[in-house]
C-alpha cells in the first residue's frame, strides 16, 4: 500500500515539476546569447555547463546507486521512465520536522512544483522529477506539466547527435536515449534559428524602409529642384521686362515719378542708392547688359567716384536656357532626358541644350538635327574637331565661354557647315587670333577676355551680316589692328574695344557705326580724321584713358549730326573741351580735374545741351562764367555739380527753364540768393522738380522762402544733413 502511495506521489511530482524546470531550462531571450557566449568559452563542456541544480545529500537509511550523472533509490528503480533524486533532512524519530511544520510518519507532500517530501521514519525524503528521455525528433510541454511530451510521435525515432546535428536514428537501430544536456543545446539550436530568421525579416523590413525614405527624398529633391528653376526662370524673366522697360524709359517718366515721390520716400531712398549701386554693378557686370543710355540720360542721380560700369544697347539677346549651378548638380539628382548622347550634366528643353559647368573636357558628340541654341560655357573644352557640328548643323546660338579653347585647338572649318549661326561667344578663352571661316550669317561675334595679339585684313572676311562685334580685354593696340579689316562689315552697328591698349581710337572704322566703346584703354588724343567716316555715329564712350582737352583736335567731331552721347569721365581733362559735336545731347565729365566751364563752350550746339555731369571735379566759384551755360538755358534737363568746391549756386542756373534735376550737394555752399536758383521774374509753370543741397554749409533757418520757389514740391528738395562751420 505504501508503495502505491509513492508512486502516486511521484506522478504528482510529475506534473508539478514540468512547468518549473521548463521555466529554468529555457532561459530569456535576452540572456541566451551571452550564456551562449560562455559555453563556447568553456570549449567541450555543454554537460558541464548543464548541471543539475538540486544538490543531493544521500542519507545513511537510503540506498543510492549512481549511474552516470543520475542516483537512483534501491527502492524505485523498477519504476519506468522514472529517476529521483533526494534530499533527506534528518527529523524527529517517527515524525518529521520540516519549515516549522510536523509531519507524520509516511506523510507526503509537495513544497514547490515538481518536487514531492516523504517523511519516513523521522526523515524528510525529497524528490525533484527528472523528466523522462524523449523519443522523438520534436517535443513540447503542455500548460501545467513539468515534463514534454512528443509533437509528433513516431514509432523508433529519437534524436541522435553528430555534431552539433540531430539526425533521426534508423529505426532498425536500437533507441539511443538522449542526455538533459543533449535536448537542451537541440532547444538552443531551434531558438537560435528563429532568432536568426527573425533577424533575417527584420534586416528585411528595415532595408524596405530604408529604400522607400530614399524614394521619397529623392523624389522631394526633384520637386525642390524643378520650384527652385520656375522661380529662377521667373526672376530672369521679370529683370528682363524691367531691364527692357528701363532701357525705353523718357525724362518725362522721371519727372512723373519725382512728382510723385513723398519726402520721406526721397530721403529714404537716398539712403539706400550706395548700397543699391554697388549690387546693380555686380549684376550688370555679370550680364554684360549694362545700362550706359540710361547713365548718359541722368538716371543714376548718385555719382559714384568711380567709373559705373556701362549698359548694353543691344537688342534684346536671346534669352539664355535655364542653368543649374555646380552645387546644386552634386546635392540633387535630376533626371535627364538623354537625346542625342547628351553627356551627363547636360540638360535639354525644346530645342536648347544646356552643359553648363559639367566638367566636359572635349567637346560633345551631339546628334539633334532640331537643335537651335547649345551652351557649354563654364567647362574645360579646349578642342573644337572639324566634325563637331555634323549632327547639329542648324544651331542658330553657341555659348563657349570660359572654356579654354586655343586657336590651334579650333580646326580651320569647324564653324564653316552652320548656316543658320546667327550668335557665336567665346568669352574667356586663350584665343590668340579670330576663327576662321566663320559663317556668313553671323549677326554677334564676341571673343572678349582672350589673349588676341592682333587682327588681319582676313579676320572678318564673309561676316558682312555682323552687327556686334565685342573684343574686349585682348592685346590688341593701333600696332596691331590693320584698318582693312573692317571693310567686309559692311553693316557692323556696335563696337567693343574696351580694356586694350590702343593710344589712339583705331583706323579704318565701318561708316555704318552707330556705337563704339574704347574705355578703360591708353588713348591720349583724338585725331582730326578718325571719325571722318563714321557720320553715323550715335554714342562715343572714352572714359578711363589719358585724354586732356588739348589733345582733342577741334575739328575731330564737331559736324556731326548724329552724335548724341559722349563719355570722358575719369580722363585728364582741366576744361569742359571745346568744339564738342553740334548734336550733343548727353555730356558725361565725372571724374576729371575740371577747374573751369568756358563760356559760350555749348553755344553752337542744336538742339542744345540736355544731360550735363560734372561731378567729382574741381569747380569752385571762380570757374564758372556768367556765359558758361549760354545755349542749354531753354535745353538743359539735368545738371549735377556735386563733389565740386562751389560756394555760391553758379550763375545762369535760374534762366534753365526747362531743368528738372539739379544737383549741388557734397559743394562749399554758404548761402542761396533769392534769384540764385528760381527767376522772379519767370511767370511760367514750375519745371524743377528735384533739388540736392545736402552736405553744405547752409543754414536752413536763414534761407529766403522765395529762393526755392521754381521748385515743383517742397518736398523735393534735400537740404540735410549739413556740415558744420
Amino acid at each position: 500500500m505504501r508503495w502505491w502511495l509513492l508512486v502516486a506521489a511521484l506522478w504528482i511530482l510529475v506534473v508539478l515539476t514540468v512547468p518549473d524546470i521548463q521555466a529554468r531550462n529555457r532561459p530569456h531571450k535576452q540572456d541566451r546569447l551571452s550564456r551562449r557566449a560562455k559555453r563556447k568559452r568553456a570549449g567541450q563542456g555543454h554537460g558541464r555547463a548543464t548541471e543539475s541544480r538540486v544538490r543531493l545529500v544521500p542519507g545513511p537509511s537510503v540506498p543510492v546507486e549512481r549511474k552516470g550523472n543520475t542516483l537512483y533509490l534501491e527502492s524505485y528503480r523498477n519504476l519506468p521512465e522514472q529517476h529521483t533524486s533526494y534530499n533527506i533532512i534528518p527529523g524527529k524519530q517517527g515524525q518529521c520536522a520540516y519549515q516549522d511544520l510536523t509531519m507524520f510518519d509516511q506523510a507526503v507532500w509537495s513544497p514547490k512544483p515538481c518536487v514531492t517530501c516523504l517523511c519516513t521514519r523521522g526523515r524528510v525524503v525529497c524528490d525533484e522529477v527528472t523528466c523522462p528521455r524523449m523519443h522523438c525528433q520534436f517535443s513540447f510541454t503542455p500548460a501545467g506539466q513539468c515534463c514534454p511530451v512528443c509533437s509528433e510521435p513516431g514509432p523508433g525515432l529519437s534524436l541522435e547527435f553528430s555534431g552539433d546535428s540531430p539526425v533521426p536514428n534508423d529505426p532498425g537501430e536500437p533507441l539511443t536515449p538522449l542526455t538533459k544536456e543533449e535536448i537542451q543545446r537541440a532547444l538552443w539550436r531551434e531558438e537560435e534559428k528563429l532568432l536568426e530568421e527573425e533577424d533575417r525579416q527584420r534586416k528585411k523590413d528595415e532595408a524596405k524602409k530604408k529604400r522607400r525614405k530614399q524614394r521619397k527624398e529623392q523624389e522631394e529633391r526633384q520637386r525642390k529642384l524643378v520650384e527652385k528653376r520656375r522661380k529662377v526662370e521667373e526672376e530672369e524673366l521679370r529683370l528682363q521686362v524691367e531691364m527692357e522697360e528701363e532701357k525705353w524709359r523718357r525724362p518725362e517718366e522721371i519727372d512723373r515719378s519725382w512728382k510723385e515721390e513723398t519726402e520721406s520716400e526721397a530721403r529714404e531712398k537716398e539712403r539706400k542708392l550706395e548700397v543699391e549701386e554697388k549690387k546693380q554693378e555686380e549684376i550688370l557686370r555679370k550680364k554684360s547688359e549694362a545700362a550706359e543710355e540710361v547713365w548718359l540720360r541722368g538716371d543714376v542721380f548718385q555719382m559714384p567716384p568711380k567709373e559705373p560700369e556701362k549698359p548694353n544697347l543691344l537688342p534684346t539677346p536671346i534669352p539664355r536656357p535655364l542653368t543649374v549651378t555646380e552645387e546644386e548638380l552634386e546635392e540633387d539628382t535630376v533626371l535627364v532626358v538623354n537625346r542625342g548622347g547628351l553627356p551627363p550634366g547636360c540638360d535639354i528643353s525644346e530645342d536648347t541644350v544646356t552643359c553648363d559647368n559639367a566638367k566636359l573636357t572635349y567637346f560633345p558628340p551631339l546628334s539633334i538635327a532640331e537643335l537651335k541654341s547649345l551652351s557649354l560655357e563654364g567647362n574645360n573644352i579646349s578642342s573644337i574637331p572639324a566634325e563637331a557640328f555634323n549632327g547639329i548643323p542648324n544651331l542658330e546660338w553657341i555659348n563657349l565661354k570660359k572654356n579654354k579653347l586655343t586657336s590651334a585647338g579650333i580646326d580651320a572649318k569647324a564653324f564653316k557647315g552652320l548656316q543658320m549661326l546667327r550668335r557665336l561667344y567665346l568669352d574667356g578663352n586663350l584665343l590668340e587670333a579670330v576663327p576662321s571661316d566663320l559663317p556668313p550669317t553671323l549677326q554677334e561675334l564676341k571673343i572678349s577676355e582672350n589673349k588676341l595679339r592682333g587682327i588681319n585684313k582676313n579676320s572678318f572676311q564673309g561676316l558682312s551680316s555682323l552687327v556686334i562685334l565685342e573684343l574686349e580685354g585682348n592685346l590688341l593696340s593701333e600696332g596691331n589692328v590693320d584698318p582693312e579689316a573692317f571693310a567686309p562689315l559692311s553693316q557692323l552697328s556696335y563696337l567693343r574695344f574696351g580694356r586694350n591698349y590702343f593710344r589712339t581710337v583705331p583706323q579704318g572704322l565701318p561708316a555704318t557705326l552707330l556705337e563704339l566703346y574704347l574705355e578703360n584703354n591708353l588713348i591720349e588724343e583724338i585725331s582730326e580724321t578718325v571719325f571722318n567716316q563714321t557720320l553715323s555715329l550715335n554714342v562715343v564712350c572714352l572714359r578711363h584713358n589719358k585724354l586732356d582737352e588739348t589733345r582733342i583736335a577741334p575739328m575731330s567731331w564737331i559736324n556731326h549730326r548724329n552724335l548724341e552721347s559722349i563719355d570722358l569721365s575719369h580722363n585728364h581733362l582741366y576744361l569742359v573741351p571745346s568744339y564738342l559735336p553740334r548734336s550733343l545731347v548727353h555730356l558725361v565729365l565725372v571724374g576729371n580735374h575740371i577747374e573751369r566751364i568756358p563760356g559760350y563752350v555749348f553755344a553752337h550746339m542744336e538742339p542744345g545741351l540736355e544731360y550735363l555731369y560734372l561731378s567729382y571735379n574741381k569747380l569752385d566759384g571762380e570757374g564758372i562764367e556768367p556765359e558758361s551755360f549760354f545755349g542749354s538755358y531753354n535745353s538743359m534737363v539735368e545738371l549735377c555739380l556735386d563733389h565740386n568746391q562751389l560756394v555760391t549756386v553758379p550763375s545762369g542756373i535760374n534762366e534753365m527753364t526747362s531743368l528738372h534735376f539739379l544737383r549741388l550737394d557734397n559743394n562749399r555752399i554758404r548761402n542761396i540768393a533769392d534769384d540764385g536758383l528760381c527767376d522772379p521774374n519767370h511767370s511760367g509753370d514750375s519745371t524743377l522738380v528735384a533739388l540736392r543741397l545736402e552736405n553744405n554749409y547752409l543754414d536752413p533757418q536763414k534761407i529766403s522762402p522765395t529762393a526755392f520757389s521754381c521748385v515743383h514740391y517742397s518736398s523735393s528738395v534735400v537740404l540735410k544733413p549739413q556740415r558744420t562751420k
